[in-house]
Formats: C-alpha cells, sequence, structure tokens
C-alpha cells in the first residue's frame, strides 16, 4: 500500500485468523518481509506473506528454536491471547493457569527469544493487550484482565530496559473487536442471554460507537507503530475502543 515498511522483517505470532491475520496482511501489504505463526498451521495456507510455521507459543523450547532461524528481526508483533469467561470464584486454578499461560507468558516466551535479534539494529515490539486489563474492568473477565493487564506491564518494562539498543515496545488495547473470538463468545451465551441475536447486542451495547471494531483498523494501528513514523512512541498501551474507556 505504502511501502513505508520496505526492508523491514516482521514476525507475527497467532497469525492464522482474527486480528493476527490482519497484521500480517497488513504489513505484508505495506512492505515487509513477513513470517507468520500459528498454533494450527493449517489457517496459515492462504497467508499472503514469506514464510508460515506452525508454533506453540506455550512451549518455551519451541519458541526458542523457532526464532534461532532468524539473523535479525525488526517488527514483532505478538497476537496469542486467550479470553477466559468467569468471575474469580468461576475461575478454577487450572484455567487461572492456563490463561496466563496463553495470554501473559507467551509473551514473556516470545519477547524474550525475539530481543536478542532485535539488539543490533532496533525495531518495534507490539503485543496486543486488551482494554479488560489494568485499563478497565469487565464483568466475568478475572483471568483475562490480569493476563493482559500483565502483558502492559511487561511491554513497559521491556520499553524501559531495551530503549538504549533502539527497541521500542508499544501495547495496542482493543475493545471489542469483530473476529472469530467474538463470535465464538457470542455462540457460548446465546443460551444464557436468549439467542445469538440478543448475545450479539449485549456486546454492541457496551460499544458507545455503536459497532464493534474490525480487525483491520486494529492491523492499521500496528503498521503505524511498526513503521519509522511513530519512531518516539514507546512503552505505551493504546486504546483503540471506540470510546468504551472515555
Amino acid at each position: 500500500m505504502t511501502g513505508r515498511l520496505n526492508g523491514k522483517m516482521a514476525v507475527v505470532t497467532a497469525a492464522g485468523q482474527g486480528i493476527g491475520r490482519a497484521v500480517a496482511e497488513r504489513l505484508h501489504a505495506d512492505g515487509a518481509t513477513v513470517f507468520a505463526s500459528d498454533l494450527d498451521e493449517a489457517l496459515l495456507k492462504s497467508l499472503s506473506c514469506a514464510g508460515t510455521r506452525q508454533l506453540d507459543a506455550t512451549d518455551g523450547a519451541a519458541v526458542e528454536a523457532y526464532f534461532e532461524d532468524f539473523d535479525r528481526v525488526d517488527i514483532l508483533v505478538h497476537c496469542v491471547g486467550y479470553v477466559h469467561q468467569g468471575t474469580i470464584e468461576e475461575c478454577a486454578e487450572e484455567e487461572w493457569v492456563h490463561s496466563c499461560d496463553i495470554s501473559l507468558t507467551s509473551a514473556y516466551r516470545v519477547l524474550r527469544a525475539a530481543i536478542p535479534k532485535m539488539k543490533e539494529g532496533g525495531g518495534s515490539i507490539i503485543t496486543i493487550g486488551s482494554v479488560a486489563s489494568s485499563i478497565k474492568g469487565f464483568p466475568k473477565r478475572a483471568a483475562y484482565s490480569a493476563a493482559k493487564g500483565g502483558v502492559i506491564g511487561l511491554t513497559k518494562s521491556v520499553a524501559a530496559d531495551y530503549l538504549s539498543c533502539g527497541i521500542r515496545c508499544n501495547s495496542v488495547c482493543p475493545g471489542t473487536v469483530d473476529s472469530p473470538s467474538l463470535r465464538q463468545r457470542i455462540e457460548e451465551l446465546s443460551d444464557e442471554l436468549g439467542g445469538r441475536e440478543a448475545a450479539r447486542k449485549f456486546f454492541t451495547d457496551r460499544q458507545p460507537s455503536g459497532r464493534f471494531g474490525t480487525v483491520e483498523e486494529i492491523a492499521a494501528l500496528c503498521a503505524y507503530l511498526a513503521s519509522d513514523e511513530s519512531a518516539f512512541v514507546t512503552g505505551q498501551a493504546i486504546n483503540i475502543d471506540g470510546g468504551i474507556t472515555i
């Protein structure tokens, strides 16, 4: 589209669908050489990028091996996440551990493996956080909010530690986005709320904008943060939420 990422090498995790896929496609369109991974390799087949590979971000050894194949990384967008639904009383300890492992500890593994590949030339790291985190409380999001709050904290810490290396680190924090994850949650709540349309209305009504965000809108913000246009932006949790946190 713009060529503003020409010459840059990007890695995008959880790129098989939803936000991750839109990000990989947008970075590719803007000129980056994109390498995409996902737990489900079949979802990567039709993706426009330089290379795809199955990756389980909960497997530390697999993550380390994945990044060993790269001489350098200019852009990293970590999109792995899992939405656990329930209050703290409704969240068993094993569910808590599972949620935090996918949404938070995966970020630790991926960023820790990627940063040595970025130190020499600098680069941009983008984590996908959420407004349902340390930013704003939402019902039945105890484990998810805790994990995403941790992602924001990790992002800010990495930004502070590696600024001298020319590495920037920011977190994109979406509101409610029309994605496979949201559609799954709508299905899960449809019986409880009186049908699919009622469940969809439940999520729409909490958006002051009156609509869901799109994965393309999230990808556009990620493309900006990946580019040199955002060279003065680091350590930020940036809300893109249709006014839900106003």
